[in-house]
Protein backbone atom coordinates (compact mmCIF):
# COMPACT_ATOMS: atom_id res chain seq x y z
CA UNK A 1 0.00 0.00 0.00
CA UNK A 2 3.06 2.29 -0.08
CA UNK A 3 2.12 3.42 -3.60
CA UNK A 4 -1.35 4.39 -2.37
CA UNK A 5 0.24 6.36 0.46
CA UNK A 6 2.44 8.22 -2.04
CA UNK A 7 -0.61 9.06 -4.16
CA UNK A 8 -2.40 10.42 -1.09
CA UNK A 9 0.59 12.63 -0.25
CA UNK A 10 0.69 13.90 -3.84
CA UNK A 11 -3.05 14.71 -3.88
CA UNK A 12 -2.85 16.55 -0.55
CA UNK A 13 0.06 18.68 -1.80
CA UNK A 14 -1.72 19.35 -5.12
CA UNK A 15 -4.93 20.43 -3.39
CA UNK A 16 -3.32 22.59 -0.69
CA UNK A 17 -0.47 23.93 -2.89
CA UNK A 18 1.70 23.74 0.23
CA UNK A 19 4.10 21.17 1.70
CA UNK A 20 3.47 22.62 5.16
CA UNK A 21 -0.33 22.44 4.86
CA UNK A 22 -0.20 18.92 3.43
CA UNK A 23 2.12 17.82 6.24
CA UNK A 24 -0.25 19.30 8.81
CA UNK A 25 -3.16 17.37 7.32
CA UNK A 26 -1.18 14.12 7.21
CA UNK A 27 0.55 14.56 10.57
CA UNK A 28 4.12 14.64 9.27
CA UNK A 29 6.75 17.32 8.67
CA UNK A 30 6.97 19.43 5.53
CA UNK A 31 10.44 18.02 4.84
CA UNK A 32 9.05 14.47 4.96
CA UNK A 33 6.36 15.49 2.49
CA UNK A 34 8.97 17.03 0.21
CA UNK A 35 11.04 13.83 0.27
CA UNK A 36 7.97 11.73 -0.62
CA UNK A 37 7.16 14.00 -3.56
CA UNK A 38 10.79 13.91 -4.72
CA UNK A 39 10.83 10.12 -4.55
CA UNK A 40 7.56 9.91 -6.47
CA UNK A 41 8.88 12.23 -9.20
CA UNK A 42 12.04 10.14 -9.47
CA UNK A 43 10.00 6.94 -9.69
CA UNK A 44 7.75 8.38 -12.41
CA UNK A 45 10.56 10.12 -14.26
CA UNK A 46 8.63 13.42 -14.52
CA UNK A 47 8.41 16.67 -12.60
CA UNK A 48 5.02 17.02 -10.92
CA UNK A 49 5.37 20.54 -9.48
CA UNK A 50 6.91 23.88 -10.39
CA UNK A 51 8.63 25.06 -7.21
CA UNK A 52 9.66 28.54 -6.14
CA UNK A 53 10.21 30.24 -2.80
CA UNK A 54 6.66 31.61 -2.94
CA UNK A 55 4.55 29.12 -4.84
CA UNK A 56 4.00 25.47 -5.65
CA UNK A 57 2.05 24.76 -8.84
CA UNK A 58 1.33 21.66 -10.86
CA UNK A 59 3.13 20.96 -14.10
CA UNK A 60 1.09 19.73 -17.07
CA UNK A 61 2.16 16.19 -16.18
CA UNK A 62 1.24 16.81 -12.56
CA UNK A 63 -2.26 17.99 -13.48
CA UNK A 64 -2.78 14.85 -15.56
CA UNK A 65 -1.46 12.64 -12.78
CA UNK A 66 -3.74 14.37 -10.25
CA UNK A 67 -6.87 13.31 -12.13
CA UNK A 68 -5.71 9.70 -12.23
CA UNK A 69 -4.63 9.75 -8.59
CA UNK A 70 -8.01 11.03 -7.41
CA UNK A 71 -9.77 8.26 -9.29
CA UNK A 72 -7.45 5.59 -7.88
CA UNK A 73 -7.87 6.83 -4.31
CA UNK A 74 -11.64 7.01 -4.75
CA UNK A 75 -11.71 3.41 -6.00
CA UNK A 76 -9.55 2.23 -3.09
CA UNK A 77 -11.81 4.03 -0.63
CA UNK A 78 -14.90 2.55 -2.29
CA UNK A 79 -13.41 -0.95 -2.12
CA UNK A 80 -12.63 -0.55 1.57
CA UNK A 81 -16.14 0.76 2.21
CA UNK A 82 -17.72 -2.19 0.40
CA UNK A 83 -15.72 -4.70 2.45
CA UNK A 84 -16.88 -3.24 5.74
CA UNK A 85 -20.26 -1.82 4.71
CA UNK A 86 -22.25 -3.78 7.25
CA UNK A 87 -20.39 -2.66 10.36
CA UNK A 88 -18.41 0.46 9.45
CA UNK A 89 -19.22 3.62 11.39
CA UNK A 90 -19.53 6.66 9.10
CA UNK A 91 -16.12 8.33 9.21
CA UNK A 92 -13.50 10.02 7.07
CA UNK A 93 -13.36 13.14 4.91
CA UNK A 94 -16.49 14.10 2.97
CA UNK A 95 -15.84 16.65 0.23
CA UNK A 96 -18.99 18.52 -0.81
CA UNK A 97 -19.62 21.50 -3.11
CA UNK A 98 -22.53 23.76 -2.11
CA UNK A 99 -24.08 27.02 -3.36
CA UNK A 100 -22.55 30.24 -2.09
CA UNK A 101 -25.25 30.80 0.56
CA UNK A 102 -25.52 30.21 4.31
CA UNK A 103 -29.18 29.39 4.98
CA UNK A 104 -30.62 26.82 4.93
CA UNK A 105 -27.44 24.76 4.76
CA UNK A 106 -25.24 25.92 7.62
CA UNK A 107 -27.57 24.99 10.53
CA UNK A 108 -28.23 21.54 9.07
CA UNK A 109 -24.53 20.96 8.36
CA UNK A 110 -23.72 21.84 11.96
CA UNK A 111 -26.36 19.37 13.16
CA UNK A 112 -24.89 16.69 10.92
CA UNK A 113 -21.39 17.27 12.32
CA UNK A 114 -22.75 16.99 15.85
CA UNK A 115 -24.51 13.72 14.98
CA UNK A 116 -21.54 12.24 13.08
CA UNK A 117 -18.38 13.67 14.69
CA UNK A 118 -16.12 11.15 12.92
CA UNK A 119 -17.09 12.51 9.48
CA UNK A 120 -14.73 15.35 8.54
CA UNK A 121 -16.61 17.87 6.40
CA UNK A 122 -14.62 19.51 3.59
CA UNK A 123 -17.06 22.13 2.27
CA UNK A 124 -16.52 24.20 -0.87
CA UNK A 125 -19.04 27.05 -1.25
CA UNK A 126 -19.16 28.28 -4.84
CA UNK A 127 -21.67 29.14 -7.55
CA UNK A 128 -19.49 27.88 -10.39
CA UNK A 129 -20.34 24.62 -12.13
CA UNK A 130 -17.94 22.07 -10.67
CA UNK A 131 -17.07 18.72 -12.23
CA UNK A 132 -17.88 16.35 -9.38
CA UNK A 133 -15.86 13.43 -10.75
CA UNK A 134 -12.82 15.22 -12.18
CA UNK A 135 -12.43 17.51 -9.15
CA UNK A 136 -12.77 14.71 -6.63
CA UNK A 137 -15.98 15.76 -4.85
CA UNK A 138 -18.06 13.17 -3.03
CA UNK A 139 -21.22 15.14 -3.75
CA UNK A 140 -22.53 18.48 -4.98
CA UNK A 141 -25.68 20.40 -4.02
CA UNK A 142 -27.24 22.71 -6.61
CA UNK A 143 -30.58 24.25 -7.48
CA UNK A 144 -32.35 23.54 -10.76
CA UNK A 145 -32.26 20.43 -12.90
CA UNK A 146 -29.66 17.66 -12.64
CA UNK A 147 -28.50 17.20 -16.26
CA UNK A 148 -25.22 15.27 -15.77
CA UNK A 149 -25.88 11.63 -16.73
CA UNK A 150 -22.74 10.52 -14.86
CA UNK A 151 -24.35 11.52 -11.57
CA UNK A 152 -27.12 10.12 -9.41
CA UNK A 153 -29.43 12.82 -8.03
CA UNK A 154 -31.81 13.02 -5.09
CA UNK A 155 -34.26 15.86 -4.66
CA UNK A 156 -33.84 17.69 -1.36
CA UNK A 157 -36.76 20.07 -1.67
CA UNK A 158 -37.94 23.17 -3.50
CA UNK A 159 -38.18 26.92 -3.05
CA UNK A 160 -39.81 29.97 -4.63
CA UNK A 161 -38.31 33.33 -5.51
CA UNK A 162 -40.27 36.35 -4.22
CA UNK A 163 -40.12 40.09 -4.94
CA UNK A 164 -39.91 41.85 -1.56
CA UNK A 165 -39.05 45.07 0.21
CA UNK A 166 -39.12 46.63 3.67
CA UNK A 167 -42.29 48.41 4.92
CA UNK A 168 -40.25 51.58 5.54
CA UNK A 169 -39.11 51.59 1.89
CA UNK A 170 -42.68 51.29 0.58
CA UNK A 171 -43.90 53.95 3.02
CA UNK A 172 -41.35 56.36 1.58
CA UNK A 173 -41.45 55.37 -2.10
CA UNK A 174 -44.92 53.89 -2.61
CA UNK A 175 -46.06 50.34 -3.34
CA UNK A 176 -45.62 49.27 -6.99
CA UNK A 177 -48.77 47.68 -8.40
CA UNK A 178 -47.30 46.50 -11.71
CA UNK A 179 -43.94 45.34 -12.96
CA UNK A 180 -43.55 48.46 -15.10
CA UNK A 181 -43.70 50.63 -11.96
CA UNK A 182 -40.46 49.05 -10.78
CA UNK A 183 -38.72 51.41 -13.21
CA UNK A 184 -39.40 54.18 -10.67
CA UNK A 185 -37.89 52.26 -7.75
CA UNK A 186 -34.50 51.19 -6.40
CA UNK A 187 -33.77 47.57 -7.26
CA UNK A 188 -31.17 45.38 -5.58
CA UNK A 189 -29.90 43.10 -8.33
CA UNK A 190 -27.89 39.89 -8.37
CA UNK A 191 -25.08 39.35 -10.87
CA UNK A 192 -24.07 35.74 -11.57
CA UNK A 193 -20.35 35.39 -10.76
CA UNK A 194 -19.70 32.88 -13.55
CA UNK A 195 -21.42 34.78 -16.41
CA UNK A 196 -21.62 38.41 -15.28
CA UNK A 197 -25.31 38.50 -16.25
CA UNK A 198 -28.10 39.83 -14.05
CA UNK A 199 -30.66 37.45 -12.59
CA UNK A 200 -33.96 37.83 -14.45
CA UNK A 201 -37.04 38.82 -12.46
CA UNK A 202 -40.29 37.06 -13.50
CA UNK A 203 -42.06 39.99 -15.14
CA UNK A 204 -42.95 38.09 -18.31
CA UNK A 205 -46.67 38.22 -17.45
CA UNK A 206 -46.56 42.02 -17.49
CA UNK A 207 -47.08 44.32 -20.48
CA UNK A 208 -43.71 46.04 -20.59
CA UNK A 209 -41.98 48.29 -23.13
CA UNK A 210 -39.54 46.47 -25.40
CA UNK A 211 -36.62 48.43 -23.92
CA UNK A 212 -37.69 47.98 -20.29
CA UNK A 213 -34.85 47.45 -17.85
CA UNK A 214 -34.85 47.23 -14.08
CA UNK A 215 -32.93 49.99 -12.30
CA UNK A 216 -29.65 48.92 -10.73
CA UNK A 217 -29.29 50.93 -7.54
CA UNK A 218 -27.32 48.07 -5.95
CA UNK A 219 -25.54 45.18 -7.70
CA UNK A 220 -23.94 42.29 -5.83
CA UNK A 221 -23.15 38.60 -6.20
CA UNK A 222 -24.26 37.10 -2.91
CA UNK A 223 -27.50 36.47 -1.04
CA UNK A 224 -26.70 37.93 2.38
CA UNK A 225 -26.01 41.40 0.96
CA UNK A 226 -29.33 41.53 -0.86
CA UNK A 227 -31.24 40.48 2.25
CA UNK A 228 -29.49 43.00 4.48
CA UNK A 229 -29.93 45.89 2.04
CA UNK A 230 -33.61 45.06 1.58
CA UNK A 231 -34.13 44.95 5.36
CA UNK A 232 -32.45 48.36 5.62
CA UNK A 233 -34.98 49.83 3.19
CA UNK A 234 -32.42 50.43 0.45
CA UNK A 235 -34.50 48.89 -2.32
CA UNK A 236 -36.61 46.04 -3.66
CA UNK A 237 -35.02 42.60 -4.01
CA UNK A 238 -35.78 39.23 -5.63
CA UNK A 239 -35.05 36.63 -2.95
CA UNK A 240 -35.62 32.92 -2.18
CA UNK A 241 -38.36 32.18 0.33
CA UNK A 242 -36.21 29.86 2.47
CA UNK A 243 -33.85 32.75 3.27
CA UNK A 244 -36.51 35.30 4.23
CA UNK A 245 -39.44 33.32 5.70
CA UNK A 246 -38.66 34.63 9.18
CA UNK A 247 -38.48 38.23 7.98
CA UNK A 248 -41.78 37.87 6.12
CA UNK A 249 -43.51 36.34 9.16
CA UNK A 250 -42.20 39.13 11.41
CA UNK A 251 -43.24 41.84 8.95
CA UNK A 252 -39.69 43.05 8.37
CA UNK A 253 -40.14 42.31 4.66
CA UNK A 254 -43.30 42.43 2.53
CA UNK A 255 -43.94 40.51 -0.69
CA UNK A 256 -45.18 42.56 -3.65
CA UNK A 257 -46.41 41.63 -7.12
CA UNK A 258 -47.52 38.12 -6.04
CA UNK A 259 -48.48 37.33 -9.64
CA UNK A 260 -44.82 37.60 -10.63
CA UNK A 261 -43.77 34.25 -9.20
CA UNK A 262 -42.32 31.33 -11.14
CA UNK A 263 -42.77 27.62 -10.46
CA UNK A 264 -40.82 26.21 -7.50
CA UNK A 265 -37.17 25.45 -8.23
CA UNK A 266 -35.72 22.20 -6.83
CA UNK A 267 -32.53 21.58 -4.88
CA UNK A 268 -30.69 18.33 -5.66
CA UNK A 269 -27.76 16.53 -4.12
CA UNK A 270 -25.74 14.65 -6.76
CA UNK A 271 -22.94 12.11 -6.55
CA UNK A 272 -21.03 9.84 -8.98
CA UNK A 273 -23.16 6.97 -10.28
CA UNK A 274 -22.27 3.31 -10.50
CA UNK A 275 -20.56 2.58 -7.22
CA UNK A 276 -21.50 1.58 -3.69
CA UNK A 277 -22.20 4.56 -1.45
CA UNK A 278 -19.75 4.77 1.46
CA UNK A 279 -21.52 5.07 4.85
CA UNK A 280 -20.41 8.67 5.36
CA UNK A 281 -22.10 9.76 2.12
CA UNK A 282 -25.19 7.62 2.61
CA UNK A 283 -25.95 9.11 6.04
CA UNK A 284 -25.13 12.62 4.77
CA UNK A 285 -27.65 12.36 1.92
CA UNK A 286 -30.37 10.96 4.20
CA UNK A 287 -29.69 13.59 6.86
CA UNK A 288 -29.98 16.52 4.46
CA UNK A 289 -33.04 15.10 2.69
CA UNK A 290 -34.92 14.82 5.99
CA UNK A 291 -34.01 18.22 7.41
CA UNK A 292 -33.31 20.86 4.76
CA UNK A 293 -36.83 21.26 3.34
CA UNK A 294 -39.05 18.98 5.46
CA UNK A 295 -42.27 20.45 4.06
CA UNK A 296 -41.29 19.90 0.41
CA UNK A 297 -38.93 16.91 0.43
CA UNK A 298 -40.36 13.67 -1.04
Amino acid sequence: MDSISALNVFVQVAETRSLVAAGRLLGVSASAIGKRIGALEEQLGVRLFHRSTRSLTLTAEGAMFLQRSRRILAEVEAAQAELSQATLTPRGRLRVSLPLIGDPFLPVLAQFKQSYPEVDLDLDFTDRQVDVIEEGFDAVIRSGDAPDSRLTARRLGAYRMLIVGAPAYFAARGLPQTGSELAQHSCIQFRYPNTGKFQLWPLHGETLPADFQLPTSVICNNLETRILFALQGLGIAYLPDFAIDGHLAAGRLVQILPGCVENPAPFHIMWPSGKQLPPKLRVFIDFLASRLFPSTSP
